[in-house]
């Protein structure tokens, strides 16, 4: 699986002795707003509402009882359509180390998504509400936290890839997304990274992709799900959060840092993405 080294890895912190969390989360957070990657492996069921995902540069739609499979490494990003209910399982890849020196296909529903496996699994499959049930379960198991609780949440998720493996695996394949499509974006990506506060133009960044402003805008929209410059805006807006929050800097020094010129811009800008004026979030 590739990496992305232009792009930050989410850390996401797993207990030691037992890495693997279960949460549940209420519409898109802004982390998960943004492309990201991690090494965790990630089951999402969605509890209520719809949206959809971008993972490597394919969009799944996806809508309540559905299910769905994050491989480590793959680059996604969250969209929420209405009332985005979901719970979230997160876990190691070696947490199945053992089980996989009699069974080493346990892990192929995200090894082989894209391929042998969809992302988002047939909920018109006979044993889909099985698989969702057994989640269901291993969840109240989770959070109940009795008395040998890892052992059984252990067992249950075991279950449920051994049933993925034998129910929902495919006989044909799909064609993967175009690796030199993939390594241009994220070249883009890291360009934008590297300096959010640079003017960038969209003929700027086709340029450096070595592509039509047309194509490339059309490119960057199917993998990243928004144009190129609303991204950028995205981007910006994400920092200026992050140094509200974490520094002492003054708005205006937040604003320029971030590549906005124009202070009222700013504020415009911030709370119609965030939800809030940037003197809001800091208070």
């Amino acid at each position: 699986m590739k990496l992305h080294p232009s792009i930050s890895k989410d850390e996401i912190v797993l207990p030691q002795a037992f890495p693997m969390v279960i949460s549940e989360s209420k519409g898109v957070t802004p982390t998960f707003q943004r492309l990201h990657w991690h090494t965790a492996l990630e089951i999402n069921y969605i509890q209520k509402g719809s949206g959809y995902y971008l993972i490597n540069g394919n969009r799944y739609e996806f809508q309540q009882g559905d299910l769905v499979l994050i491989h480590s490494n793959d680059l996604h990003r969250a969209f929420e359509a209405e009332e985005l209910v979901m719970s979230i399982v997160m876990f190691d890849p070696g947490f199945l180390a053992l089980e996989q020196r009699y069974a080493p296909e346990l892990l192929l529903p995200f090894r082989e998504t894209g391929n042998r496996f969809d992302n988002v699994l047939d909920r018109d499959n006979p044993m889909h509400g099985c698989v969702v049930s057994m989640l269901s379960g291993m969840e109240e198991e989770y959070a109940r936290k009795e008395p040998y609780f890892e052992v059984v949440v252990r067992a249950q998720l075991i279950q449920f890839l051994a049933l993925v493996n034998r129910y929902f695996s495919k006989n044909d394949t799909i064609k993967a997304q175009h690796a030199r499509g993939m390594d241009v974006i994220r070249a883009v990506l890291h360009q934008m990274e590297e300096d959010i506060s640079y003017p960038w133009t969209l003929g700027e960044l086709a340029e450096g992709a070595h592509l039509s402003s047309s194509r490339f805008s059309s490119l960057f929209t199917q993998v990243v799900g928004t144009s190129p410059m609303d991204y950028l805006i995205q981007l910006r807006l994400s920092q200026a959060a992050h140094l509200l929050e974490a520094t002492d800097k003054k708005i205006i020094e937040v604003a320029e840092e971030c590549g906005f010129r124009n202070l009222s811009n700013f504020n415009r800008l911030f709370k119609q993405h965030v939800g809030k004026l940037p003197s809001e979030l800091r208070t």
